[in-house]
């Protein structure tokens, strides 16, 4: 299990994604822990280097989980995607690894991962994206 961890910010009901480097597909803002690192601290330091902001981690609120096969791993390889809303201290940009980022919707789903078609889906029934 890859354990991941996300960030949701939104914008007029499209959410914030991220395309490394090399790649096609887009996933949610964050990263893996590193070992002894809370939820909160590996996702405040891998914002931080993805996309040049600062979380303030007293805003930092669970959203969801989801869990599906890994986008480009060997079949049964799973990811868990734990995914938290807050506060950014100013507007996200690409930095480091992340070569674009878009603001994404239902009608990208060919674009994201599987775990992030899951999201997507919860997050449509949520009401926070169309």
């Amino acid at each position: 299990m890859i354990d991941k961890l996300a960030w949701l910010t939104f914008q007029d009901k499209q959410l914030l994604c991220a395309r490394s480097h090399g790649k096609d597909i887009y996933y949610i803002p964050g990263g893996k822990r590193e070992p002894g690192e809370s939820d909160e601290a590996a996702l405040v330091r891998e914002i931080d280097e993805e996309l040049a902001v600062s979380l303030t981690p007293d805003t930092l609120r669970f959203a969801c989980e989801f869990s599906a096969q890994a986008d480009g791993k060997p079949e049964g390889v799973n990811v868990r995607l734990r995914c938290y809303t807050g506060e950014a201290d100013g507007p996200p940009t690409a930095s480091a690894e992340i070569a674009e980022l878009r603001w994404l919707d239902s009608r990208h789903l060919d674009q994201i991962s599987p775990v992030s078609r899951l999201l997507f889906q919860w997050l449509v029934e949520q009401g926070l994206i169309r």
